[in-house]
């Protein structure tokens, strides 16, 4: 028996949606109202109202997909093997040295047609 796994219901998700833009709306309409406060607590109530809209974005169901994108690309990223200190900076000296290279070739081609140009031109 295979028991089917249902999605939460995710109901009145378009409110949700419109209480979060009101929210981002408000604070930014009352971060330029209350600009004679002090910054830091501009900055503490736009963080506050930022959290309140992400934990009510979250509860929607694009907002609990996009979530669940979150958590798997951060175990992705705990899975990757990353080069170590002199793997970068070998890396980092071949590329300068090709672009070393490669600007020193594009100089040339650059002289020697400007040097055509001139002689056909005159």
């Amino acid at each position: 028996m295979n028991a089917k796994v249902e999605a939460p219901a995710f109901r009145f998700d378009a409110i949700k949606w419109l209480l979060v833009v009101a929210i981002v709306a408000a604070g930014v309409v009352a971060n330029s109202q209350f600009a004679d406060v002090a910054l830091l607590y501009r900055v503490l109530g736009m963080v506050a109202a930022g959290l309140v809209a992400v934990f009510i974005a979250v509860n929607t169901a694009k907002g609990a997909a996009f979530w669940g994108l979150m958590k798997e690309a951060q175990v992705e990223v705990r899975k990757v093997v990353w080069p170590t200190r002199e793997e970068t900076n070998q890396t980092t000296l071949i590329v300068l040295a090709v672009v070393l290279v490669m600007a020193l070739i594009l100089w040339l081609i650059d002289t020697v047609l400007g040097w055509l140009a001139s002689l056909i031109i005159g």
